[in-house]
Order: C-alpha cells, then sequence, then structure tokens
C-alpha cells in the first residue's frame, strides 16, 4: 500500500505550486512595459508618482518597436509583454505597437488606468489591433470606497463599464485589487464582484513602500497571513493569485499538506481575528466555492521570470524595485536579462539574508524583493511581511513531497 506521508511519493494531482515551463535564467514569463507615467488619476499607492504630463524622455515609437523586437528575440513562444502606465491610452501610438507586437508573434495585453479614455470605442480598437487581455484595478466593493482610493471620482464606474465591454469583446480581463487598510474588511465584497461579473483571474496586491505608497500604513506580519489564507480560501470561488507576496505559495503548500492531512488549517497556522471576519463575511455573501480546483500560484519573482521596462527605457526586476540593470537602449533585453549582476543575484536563492535566506520555502517563495528593499534598502535581505519562522512547520516530510527537487529547483536559479 502506498504511504500517503512518503516524502518520495509524487502527487498525481496538480502541483500546489506551478513552475514556469522556461529556464528563468534564459527567458522570462512576462515582461512588464511603463508606456508612460502620464495619468490623470492620484492615486493613494502610485508607484510611478504619475503626472498629468507625458515626460520627452519617454521611448518613442521607434524606440518602442525596437523594444519589441527585443523581446521577440528571447525566441518563441516570446514573453507576454504587458503595457502599462501611467495611463496608456496617453500614447497616440498604442494601437500601432499593439499591432505590431501582434505580427512579432508578441501576445500583448495592455493595464490601462480608469479613467474617461477607458471607452467602449478604445477598448474595441485594442481589441482589434491584437491585444489579448485587459488588466483592470477594482480597490473597493463601492463607488465610495474605490473612488476615495484613486483620488478621482466617477473611476468605479468607468472600470465597471470597461469590465463589462472588454468581456463583450472576448478579451481576457484581470482584475487587481491592492490590499491596504481601507478595504481589508472590503475584501470579500470585492470577491462577490469578481466572481458575478467574470474575471479571468483576480490578484491580490500586497504594498510595496515605494512612490506614494510610502505613506500608506504596513499590514502586520498576522494580517498578512490572515489575507493570505483567505486568498488562498477564495481560490475555489473565484481563480485567485497575489502580486508581491510571494509567500502565498508557501502558504499554498501548507495548506495541501494541512487538507491531506485533515487538520484545521486556522489553529495550526496561527490564524487570527481578521481572518475569521473575512471568512465569516464571505460566507454570507455565499462565496462557498463553485470551482473544481484552485489555480496554483506560479513561481516567479522580481528577475525570475519577470521583468519591467521603465518609461525612459531603463530595465529592472520589477516595477516595484528601483535597481537598473541597464537600458533597453544600449544592451538588449535578453542581454541584461540573461548576464547583469542585478538579475543574476537575484536568481540565486542563496544569496537571500535572514530568514529567507534559511526558509525551506525559498526556491518556490524567495519573498518579495521590492518590499525588502523598500523596507531595508536591500534587496537581498529577509521578506518584511512574513512571519513564519523556517522549519516550523510541522509535516517536513510531506512538505519535501510538494517542494520540486533540490536540483531541479538549483537549475531555475
Amino acid at each position: 500500500m502506498n504511504d500517503p506521508h512518503d516524502p518520495t511519493r509524487r502527487p498525481a494531482r496538480a502541483r500546489a505550486v506551478r513552475l514556469q515551463h522556461q529556464n528563468v535564467a534564459d527567458r522570462p514569463f512576462i515582461v512588464i512595459w511603463e508606456s508612460t507615467r502620464a495619468c490623470p488619476l492620484a492615486c493613494r499607492h502610485c508607484r510611478a508618482e504619475a503626472v498629468p504630463a507625458r515626460d520627452p524622455r519617454e521611448l518613442d515609437t521607434a524606440a518602442a518597436r525596437d523594444l519589441l523586437g527585443q523581446v521577440a528575440s528571447f525566441g518563441a513562444p516570446a514573453p507576454l509583454f504587458v503595457i502599462t502606465g501611467g495611463d496608456p491610452f496617453q500614447r497616440p501610438d498604442l494601437l500601432e505597437l499593439i499591432a505590431h507586437a501582434t505580427r512579432t508573434g508578441v501576445r500583448v495585453a495592455v493595464s490601462p488606468s480608469g479613467t474617461p479614455t477607458l471607452t467602449a470605442e478604445n477598448l474595441r480598437a485594442v481589441h482589434e489591433a491584437g491585444a489579448v487581455g485587459l488588466s483592470l484595478s477594482l480597490d473597493g466593493s463601492t463607488a465610495e470606497r474605490h473612488d476615495g482610493f484613486r483620488g478621482v471620482p466617477g473611476v468605479y464606474g468607468w472600470t465597471l463599464d470597461a469590465w463589462r465591454t472588454a468581456r463583450e469583446l472576448g478579451l481576457k480581463v484581470q482584475i487587481n485589487t491592492t490590499v491596504a487598510r481601507h478595504n481589508l474588511l472590503d475584501l470579500p465584497d470585492i470577491v462577490r464582484l469578481v466572481h458575478e461579473h467574470g474575471a479571468t483571474l483576480w490578484s491580490a496586491f500586497f504594498l510595496v513602500p515605494t512612490g506614494r505608497g510610502r505613506a500608506l500604513a504596513a499590514l502586520s506580519r498576522a494580517e498578512t497571513e490572515d489575507v493570505l489564507n483567505f486568498v488562498y480560501d477564495v481560490g475555489l470561488t473565484v481563480p485567485a493569485k497575489t502580486t508581491e507576496a510571494h509567500h502565498f505559495r508557501r502558504v499554498a503548500l501548507q495548506r495541501r499538506v494541512l487538507a491531506d492531512r485533515g487538520e484545521d488549517h486556522v489553529p495550526a497556522l496561527g490564524l487570527g481575528p481578521l481572518y475569521r471576519d473575512l471568512r465569516a463575511r464571505a460566507a454570507e455573501l455565499g462565496l462557498d466555492g463553485g470551482r473544481r480546483a484552485r489555480r496554483p500560484p506560479l513561481d516567479v519573482n522580481a528577475g525570475r521570470g519577470f521583468v519591467f521596462v521603465s518609461h525612459t527605457g531603463t530595465v529592472h526586476p520589477s516595477g516595484f524595485l528601483p535597481l537598473g540593470a541597464g537600458s533597453v537602449r544600449e544592451r538588449p533585453l535578453p542581454e541584461i536579462y540573461r548576464t547583469s549582476e542585478l538579475f543574476t543575484g537575484l536568481r540565486d536563492g542563496d544569496r537571500l539574508g535572514g530568514r529567507c535566506g534559511r526558509c525551506e520555502f525559498r526556491r518556490v517563495c524567495g519573498g518579495s524583493r521590492s518590499r525588502a528593499f523598500g523596507v531595508t534598502g536591500d534587496p537581498y535581505a529577509e521578506e518584511p511581511w512574513c512571519g513564519y519562522r523556517p522549519g516550523s512547520f510541522p509535516y517536513q516530510q510531506e512538505l519535501a513531497a510538494l517542494l520540486p527537487p533540490a536540483r531541479d529547483a538549483a537549475d531555475r536559479s
């Protein structure tokens, strides 16, 4: 008889964490391009500290087309290319660039701001130019909460209208929610909207103290654990992921082991009152599942499957990690990604410091390098919003059966 707790036995069902198919030292899974910093909103958490006017140093059309060629040169299939901002609709060449990317074999998604430019006509044009997806932000379940966070009245309505239009056009829609103090208890109601309106993915973004976000209060480690476990729970209601909360992958692995053993995760993980409140509100709203399986989180991190190109062409491991590794105006993006000391260093799990460096989850988590830098000034420091003590999870043998083999993990670094 097979022993379910035998660490050499691989589960036949889907992994708790998805591994990237490509060699992350060779190519990224996704490239984010900050096409402009121009945006009429005044969001309280804005990474880019966006301004109304476009920067004359932005990559012009020719330079942007060259960037797309660099992305294509990673090889087929090319990384997903996400055009963000600011507000990408502030660029008059947006449609031309989407069409050019499509012709060169680069899949494009657009992440616009919730502004009056987010019209059905513009979305139709983006779709016809070849974009495959749209990413929208929803930071509150009501206009009062969302618009208050975004700094401009009317954003909530524009966002919902665009969401509806995008789905009618057949675009894949991702909904992003900034997890902050103003909406902690509102998260179940936001999930209800995602469930009702339909989305390919809901992403809970955990604040990084950079840009205007430095002025917002941080979550405690205990609150972070409670929210991560809530996101895991609602993964059976909506396809859910996190952004800048890489320890969600650790939570997914812990929850899988505890479920296999039939143990209550609340006492086992020491979850607190915020989790109980979120869970109770989700039950009130009837968010009790409906999906056959959760979407396993993808093992991706700053510089490890992820690269960000700024509006001026500088290359960063993440949009929230303001350390540059070069410029696409001077060196090809594949060369910067593959060989720069910053990127190769971030792909080496053994360079992590503090608890992250000692953690058994470090090769499938690694913590937010952006938050580590934002809080300490050191991109290799331990994750400030993680309270896990390395080695404290009691079922290490069962966990080992779910983690990738050490050789495979090292090959990905």
